[in-house]
């Protein structure tokens, strides 16, 4: 149906789109009624697939992560993770780098979101080590990158995204496990580079944390990360949905902060709430117009004809990949990562299952893979929020990103080749 002209016109003209401004959300809606004219499908065909594509029970996990998360953030938990982290690392060589990192490695496990993690632990951070005489460009280049931890550290709704996404046949527990090992490998390898760099300029250290205060810090922290514990646990251990822990943990964080932590006020719940809904809104308007689009691509065989092509390149699964990831990292340039993860996965995933590619595996390579895009210009959000709470014109934080930028390739790399790493935990839980 449609021929050849179909999928490229409806590619085409949303790519187009988004070129001249309209906003992502809009512009699939857009093309995907413009294709269903062409190729002669009732208007209300595609309009009951985006109602369909946003009535989905799993979805709901959704609006309770992000709401979780923002709790955390204005609770105060953001700077009690920092003197957590502090604890660790504060003392080594570029100690206040090193903390953003480790702190951000905890905050992604609560909030899932970069651009949450860079405007909670980026506003504490950024200032701070700007004051100790770390570089403005250094100070912003490594909250961005660590905040990418988030992304695939569970709990990560962009996780929930990929399983809708890939038609609900991949286990949101997997894809959590899967993403243990690939956030703590950027971790480590962001640790390694900012103590080489740290040295080199001779960035201070701080001093060793008396063990007493340690303890009474590590109390407050350790309240606060039992919400990865309910989410993860939960899902992982059977014992929930993604959906009802979730939802468990917004009455776990709720609690905590309002009553144990009291940095969180009920007339500051309105705004929170306003927040919250703003960001679900965008999310779910997106879901449901990529539900439109993805049925119109089925309809033209556009995943069958993209293996097909593929196949016709090379019949090696490694150069396969090599091919996506480039297409990935150029597309993440331009576009922001759920939209991708919407359009690409219905695509690309039956693509590598043809050369026996895991889907969970996948999804971890899609994740890591796109929020290199987040930090990378013209359109990286993160890149964007940091450049703006650090006061750096983000060209002079750009010319500076490439090391950073170079350390998560590489791990990127690692993980595609090696399956071992995102696939290992997974196995050893039963959960592949």
């Amino acid at each position: 149906m449609g021929g050849t002209f179909g999928p490229l016109l409806l590619i085409g003209s949303m790519l187009l789109l988004v070129v001249l401004g309209v906003p992502i959300a809009y512009a699939i809606g857009i093309a995907s009624l413009i294709t269903a004219l062409y190729v002669g499908i009732p208007m209300e065909a595609i309009l009951l697939k985006v109602s369909d594509g946003v009535d989905n029970f799993s979805l709901l996990a959704i609006p309770f992560f992000v709401f979780a998360g923002a709790l955390m953030a204005q609770g105060g938990m953001a700077w009690r993770l920092v003197n957590f982290a502090n604890i660790f690392v504060g003392f080594i060589r570029g100690g206040l780098a090193m903390v953003n990192i480790l702190a951000s490695m905890f905050f992604g496990g609560i909030s899932g979101s970069s651009v949450a993690d860079v405007s909670s632990i980026g506003s504490i951070l950024i200032p701070m080590m700007k004051k100790e005489g770390y570089d403005d460009e250094f100070s912003v280049n490594i909250t961005i990158t660590s905040a990418t931890q988030g992304i695939v550290i569970p709990p990560s709704h962009n996780a929930v995204i990929y399983s809708y996404a890939a038609g609900g046949a991949v286990s949101i527990a997997s894809l959590f496990l899967a993403g243990f090992i690939p956030g703590v490998m950027i971790g480590v390898s962001l640790m390694v580079l900012s103590f080489i760099m740290s040295t080199r300029r001779n960035y201070p250290k701080g001093k060793m944390v008396p063990l007493r205060e340690a303890v009474r810090i590590s109390g407050q922290a350790v309240l606060g990360l039992v919400t990865v514990i309910i989410i993860v646990g939960g899902v992982i251990g059977g014992i929930f949905t993604a959906t009802e822990s979730s939802a468990i943990a917004v009455v776990y964080a709720f609690v905590v902060t309002l009553f144990v932590y009291r940095d969180f006020k009920l007339v500051q719940l309105p705004g929170l709430l306003h927040g919250v809904v703003k960001t679900v809104c965008i999310v779910m308007i997106l879901i449901g117009f990529a539900a439109g689009f993805a049925y119109l691509m089925a309809l033209m065989q556009v995943p069958a004809k993209a293996t097909k092509f593929f196949l016709s390149i090379s019949d090696n699964k490694y150069v396969i990949l090599a091919l996506i990831n480039v297409m990935l990292l150029v597309l993440g340039t331009i576009m922001d990562m759920a939209p991708l993860l919407l359009i690409c996965t219905p695509i690309m995933l039956p693509v590598v299952k043809a050369f026996g590619v895991s889907p969970v595996h996948f999804g971890i390579i899609m994740m890591l893979n796109l929020s290199i895009g987040l930090v990378t210009p013209p359109v990286g959000s993160t890149l964007f929020v940091g450049c703006a709470i650090g006061d750096v014109s983000i060209e002079k934080v750009s010319r500076a990103l490439w090391p950073f930028w170079l350390s998560m390739f590489a791990i990127l790399m690692l993980v595609t080749y090696f399956p071992f790493f995102s696939m290992w935990i997974p196995t050893v839980f039963g959960k592949f």
